[in-house]
């Protein structure tokens, strides 16, 4: 006796549950990075307090989605690459959206507008982002080409350290700290200059941050290249 093909395949599957489609999950975990950047740009460049509320929110639905994929990682009985490089890439990606985050945090508890370094280290982070999402998109149909964005996530981490360096000797630079200084009665110049190094380690606080947040943009795009590695 024959048996239908429907009702083979309804068993099979019970059996051998099919393979959810990581690369979409991910993807869709991307596409919400790239946004939540974009939006840190726009906050960068004017520090309106509804973008930060709207980061938060975004940064919210982000841990949502990688909660999401982690119990689909978990139940899942096959997957297209490893189980580590998965739980990595996801993990990776929502870590970059958790520093965004934090920076606006640390910039409203410490009393503090973007300055200019910030705003360079944002588009850079976003720019990395970008790539990052075009490279795991290309992971389902041609991996080898996704090698290009991986390496330009890495360039970069490292445009956004290049100008953590700038802020950092700026920032630390005597004739800044000094010009910042009014050179009237002891009393009050010792409160401002009081001020000004406390307003100094407060921008360098930001400036580690962000460098942070670039660690992990580097980290998810060393990621990106070992899955390539093993499925191209």
């Amino acid at each position: 006796m024959n048996m239908p093909v429907s009702y083979l395949k309804k068993l099979i599957d019970r059996i051998i549950p099919p393979m959810p489609d990581f690369f979409s999950l991910i993807n869709e975990q991307c596409e919400l990075c790239v946004q939540t950047m974009a939006v840190f740009v726009t906050y960068m460049e004017s520090g309106d307090t509804s973008k930060a509320e709207q980061i938060r929110h975004m940064e919210k639905h982000g841990d949502e989605l990688k909660q999401r994929n982690s119990k689909i990682l978990n139940r899942a009985f096959t997957t297209p690459m490893d189980r580590e490089d998965i739980h990595d890439a996801i993990t990776s990606i929502d870590e970059i959206m958790n520093y965004a985050k934090t920076t606006v945090r640390e910039l409203e508890v410490l009393d503090l507008q973007p300055d200019q370094y910030m705003l360079e280290m944002a588009i850079e982070l976003r720019d990395g982002t970008e790539a990052l999402q075009r490279g795991f998109a290309m992971l389902s149909s041609n991996p080898a080409h996704a090698e290009d964005d991986a390496l330009a996530a890495r360039k970069a981490e490292r445009r956004v350290e290049r100008v953590y360096r700038q802020a950092i000797a700026h920032l630390f630079r005597p004739d800044v700290v000094l010009e910042k200084v009014p050179g009237d009665d002891g009393g009050s110049e010792h409160h401002q200059l009081a001020l000004t190094m406390i307003d100094i380690f407060k921008h360098r606080e930001i400036y580690r941050h962000m460098s942070n947040g670039a660690d992990k943009l580097a980290h998810t795009a060393d990621k990106l290249n070992d899955i390539i590695v093993k499925i191209s």
